[in-house]
């Protein structure tokens, strides 16, 4: 039975240690973004991560996003990350905008689905950066099943799943709205989803650099 634990300033310590154990220990928790509700599992447990695309109903073709607390965490997903990566991490993180990075070899292929690449992004999120710390890269994946919107609220979240995740963390009503932006930086820099960062929010920080956006997935 999923157990729905209520997030204020006064419970938020002790929230946030009992849903990183459950996760420390292969849980799924359901948890509030800047967006919508997410489902998160352990990003270094191959088990965990395909659990949380088998309560999806998502093909094990898809890779799964990340997210992580603290920049130092990128080596743990991460087989390097370029300069222009580094430029735009600088400009954008903490924040809606999710980054595709060369996969260190080692981390679950349930994350990756055979791409060889990882979705990563730092969420604006002090409650979400204090879980991060304590449970290192969690998936991002929005709570939903495959097909069905993404969850805005605690009951939203367990109408979808009913007993099927450990916690559920209700925050109170996320704000919606679109999902991060997702960049891949690699011969050529192309935006795969356009989000609350925009195509003219990256042009310019690109440009004081001389570099400029591919306009091939754009």
């Amino acid at each position: 039975m999923s157990t729905i634990l209520h997030v204020s300033p006064e419970s938020s310590s002790s929230v946030i240690q009992q849903a990183a154990q459950c996760i420390n220990d292969g849980g799924v928790v359901a948890v509030g973004t800047e967006s919508f509700y997410a489902l998160a599992a352990s990003a270094l447990n191959g088990r965990a991560v395909a659990r949380v695309a088998d309560l999806k109903g998502r093909s094990s073709e898809k890779p799964i996003l990340a997210m992580i607390g603290d920049v130092s965490h990128i080596p743990l997903l991460v087989e390097f990350v370029s300069p222009v990566a580094e430029l735009i991490i600088k400009g954008f993180w903490p924040g809606p905008l999710t980054l595709i990075f060369p996969a260190r070899a080692t981390i679950p292929a349930e994350l990756t689905a055979g791409t060889n690449t990882v979705g990563i992004r730092l969420p604006n999120s002090d409650f979400l950066q204090s879980l991060l710390t304590l449970t290192g890269p969690l998936t991002g994946t929005s709570a939903n099943r495959a097909g069905a919107q993404p969850g805005r609220t605690a009951f939203e979240v367990h109408e979808q799943f009913n007993d099927c995740l450990e916690l559920i963390l209700d925050s109170g009503p996320s704000p919606g709205g679109q999902p991060s932006t997702i960049l891949a930086i690699g011969e050529s820099i192309r935006i795969l989803r356009h989000g609350p960062v925009t195509q003219g929010d990256i042009e310019q920080v690109l440009a004081s650099q001389g570099l400029s956006l591919s306009s091939e997935g754009v």
